[in-house]
């Protein structure tokens, strides 16, 4: 039992096995709309009961798609490091086999050559070596004894125990140790020393044939099928399938258990000594250099609310490179694994992002554990200051919350606070604002309210009110009965505020629902915050049509033009000033700015973690089709809602296909490449039914003029089907009549454009007066 190493946890409020986890559910879905990566599996529990137990998405996109299952078997990558390696030489550590503090060539003599004499097995487990990141791959090699030779001429690049330097020599270095001090090679070592006494029947290396219809693949390597059953890392496929830094595969229910040895809960056989849990939870890095590393694990501080003022430790956790990650918090005795294959099928996937909000929501759910308790698990910890955070770790941008969060919440404090959000607000540490604001000392969060789609961003049509599931805060909606918060639902408020990401475009309700409870809070007497957000597709982007004054509605808020080029702080303070009455709101306004914002960057710019922000919104390439391809939207054109590419496939079951793309491709439009494509959708215009159309493709998004590619696009469709296509139903979306009547008037594209320029460039003057972020 591990009660020894930590305080006994206080009673947890509410008790997580209880809670409804719908915004842990809607933040993976996202990631997979993102297409961040395909599908995930995620574990959590404590040292006796698993909490909870789910499968995403899909377990294999190509060649035939495959449903995840919670049984799924996943390349671990670098949880080889930690789960088989770590333990193995901790076990042989505890048997008096092995020495910590002993140079590796007391065990392997040859590796001692090129000045690596002094380097210890600490050393290799701590990443502190100085050896390289990885084996030489420019030339070819391939076999045990090649790469073990090539380990052996690797010369230290800085002196052991100066610079932590995460490298996969270590670890390979270490799985010969396991051969050389046991007798047996590592993954015969972990299956009888650690998976068979744990009972985690479905990890192993080199896994059967029979098991690969449940292992997920990861990405073709020389050929067109991706891998499924052979590891991913290309060092240890040129060792044989396997190595003391990766090789490993298994599930997460498999992993749980391990965790769960580690947390000393009853049933679990333990693999480890507690003395020797609690070495692992001891920096053996430079506490100069971040992250921390204790002996093979990385470490952070416990998952409690008050984590980001915490040392960086009492929390053991690693990744693999292959989307997988296992969490152990030995504090507060809980555990996460999230298993995905973000490199499944072409190996471009995150799973950072999701990452980040799993453990920023579990932290969320904790009490508080302050500095004087974790202090007292172990006295080494007293002294011992937060780590620096690395910059390759960090944003380029702060967003609003992130700035009020560093200000110790100024503006809100002492204050009853009304929250409109929902799953985009994040801060730069995955953490929802909402979150932040019922943690922060001194605010009084009281209600929450959610604009179109939801609170999670994925529901269509009117949306009743609530509960917030983790909180159980009132959850009230501004997209059913009500599209503007009533006198009653801001009874009890000092101050509203509001942190949604927008997306950049005229018709998008975001900034609509901003501009209504503005409108709200001047009624009711209250003050309002804005948490400021970048605009995705540039706020120097001002382009499209100005709205004509009398088609104000909900996705015409007031007279912007398609791309207004504005964040959603500068937009509140042209709603404050020149409103839709041309009257002064008499609300006091406070924008709470970002750090390090650019008015040209697009969000992937701003190394934010990217949350669709509507079911349809799913990529950022959609988000910067928008302003173009959703001219069509309100008419008999399926703009791609219902099928996995929304404003990206337009079409119909009139359209031909072909016929549209050459008329476009004619036009020569900056930025796109455009094509044929067949689709059915599966929702929204033409359920069901077979769609001939296009697809829109970016090839050059600093070049791209979406507005230019809606009027090219509604031109088309004009042109070559006048007797089908409902002009007229694009009115709301383009938002001028004069617009509408040229096209109609068969007029050129240069023709309609220049008549734009003159209300733009009035609309220009007065956005001039709101820029936070420069000109």
């Amino acid at each position: 039992m591990l009660v020894s190493l930590a305080l006994r946890a206080q009673p947890v409020a509410p008790d997580p096995a209880t809670l409804d986890w719908s915004p842990l559910d809607a933040a993976v879905r996202a990631q997979i709309e993102a297409e961040a990566l395909p599908g995930a599996v995620i574990v959590m529990g404590d040292a006796q009961h698993i909490w909870l137990r789910r499968a995403y998405g899909q377990r294999a996109r190509t060649p035939v798609p495959e449903a995840m299952t919670p049984d799924t078997l996943f390349d671990l990558a670098s949880l080889t490091k930690v789960v088989a390696t770590t333990t193995a030489v901790m076990q042989l550590v505890e048997r008096g086999r092995l020495e910590l503090d002993a140079p590796v060539a007391r065990y392997w003599p040859a590796f001692g050559a090129q000045g690596k004499g002094q380097i210890t097995v600490a050393h290799l487990l701590a990443h502190t070596s100085g050896l390289r990141a990885s084996l030489e791959s420019s030339r070819p090699w391939s076999g045990t004894r090649a790469g073990l030779a090539l380990v052996a001429s690797e010369r230290p690049r800085t002196p052991p125990g100066s610079r932590m330097v995460y490298s996969d020599i270590n670890f390979i270095v270490l799985g010969e140790l396991v051969q050389r001090v046991s007798g047996q090679a590592l993954p015969a070592y972990a299956a009888r020393h650690i998976f068979g006494p744990l009972g985690m029947r479905d990890t192993r290396f080199l896994p059967p044939a029979s098991w690969r219809p449940r292992i997920a693949p990861t990405e073709p390597f020389g050929g067109t099928q991706p891998l499924r059953g052979e590891v991913h890392d290309p060092s240890a496929r040129r060792l044989g399938g396997w190595a003391g830094h990766a090789g490993l595969f298994g599930t997460a229910d498999d992993l749980a258990r391990y965790a769960q040895s580690l947390l000393g809960g009853q049933g679990v056989k333990p693999v480890l000594r507690p003395s020797t849990v609690r070495e692992l939870m001891q920096p053996h890095s430079p506490l100069d250099q971040a992250p921390w590393r204790g002996l093979g694990w990385q470490l952070e501080a416990p998952l409690t609310p008050d984590r980001d003022a915490l040392p960086g430790v009492g929390l053991i956790g690693h990744t693999g490179y292959t989307g997988t990650g296992l969490w152990i918090d030995l504090v507060q005795k809980r555990f996460v694994v999230i298993l995905s294959h973000r490199v499944h099928p072409d190996g471009r996937g995150n799973a950072q992002p999701l990452r980040r909000q799993v453990l920023a929501l579990l932290s969320s759910i904790a009490p508080p554990l302050s500095r004087a308790r974790l202090d007292a698990v172990d006295p080494r910890w007293a002294s011992l200051q937060r780590p620096p955070v690395r910059p390759e770790d960090a944003p380029l941008v702060s967003t609003g919350i992130d700035v009020l969060r560093d200000q110790n919440y100024a503006a809100l404090q002492g204050q009853r606070v009304g929250l409109i959000t929902n799953l985009t607000a994040v801060d730069g540490r995955g953490w929802r604002t909402l979150d932040r604001l019922r943690h922060a000392p001194g605010v009084h969060l009281i209600k929450v309210f959610s604009p179109e789609h939801g609170l999670f961003r994925e529901l269509e049509g009117r949306i009743p009110s609530g509960t917030e599931p983790l909180s159980g805060l009132p959850l009230l909606s501004l997209y059913g009965q009500v599209r503007q918060p009533t006198p009653e639902m801001l009874r009890g408020l000092d101050v509203l505020v509001f942190d949604i990401q927008d997306a950049g475009a005229r018709y998008f309700t975001y900034i609509s629902t901003l501009g209504l409870a503005m409108e709200a809070a001047a009624k009711a007497g209250l003050s309002f915050v804005v948490l400021d957000r970048p605009n995705p597709v540039g706020a120097d982007q001002v382009k499209g049509p100005v709205l004509d004054a009398d088609r104000l509605s909900f996705t015409g808020y007031t007279r912007l033009p398609v791309q207004h080029g504005m964040t959603v702080g500068e937009l509140a303070g042209l709603f404050k000033d020149e409103l839709r009455t041309r009257q002064p709101l008499d609300v006091q306004l406070t924008v709470v700015p970002m750090r390090g914002y650019q008015r040209a960057m697009r969000f992937d710019q701003t190394r934010l973690d990217w949350i669709p922000p509507s079911p349809n919104l799913r990529t950022l390439s959609a988000a910067l089709l928008y302003p173009g391809t959703a001219w069509v939207e309100g008419s008999n054109v399926s703009v791609g809602r219902g099928t996995p590419r929304p404003f990206a496939w337009i079409g119909a079951p009139w359209i031909d296909g072909p016929r549209l793309a050459e008329m476009l491709n004619r036009r020569a439009l900056p930025g796109v490449s455009i094509t044929p494509v067949s689709f059915t959708p599966d929702a929204a215009t033409y359920q069901g039914q077979v769609c001939q159309g296009v697809e829109i493709r970016i090839t050059q998004r600093d070049v791209l003029d979406a507005p230019a590619l809606g009027l090219a696009l509604v031109q088309a469709l004009q042109q070559l089907w006048p007797e089908t296509f409902k002009l007229e139903r694009t009115r709301d979306m383009i938002g001028s009549a004069q617009t509408l009547q040229a096209i109609r008037d068969g007029r050129s594209a240069q023709e309609i454009e220049a008549g734009w320029q003159k209300v733009l460039q009035e609309f220009e003057g007065q956005r001039r007066g709101y820029l936070l972020y420069g000109r």
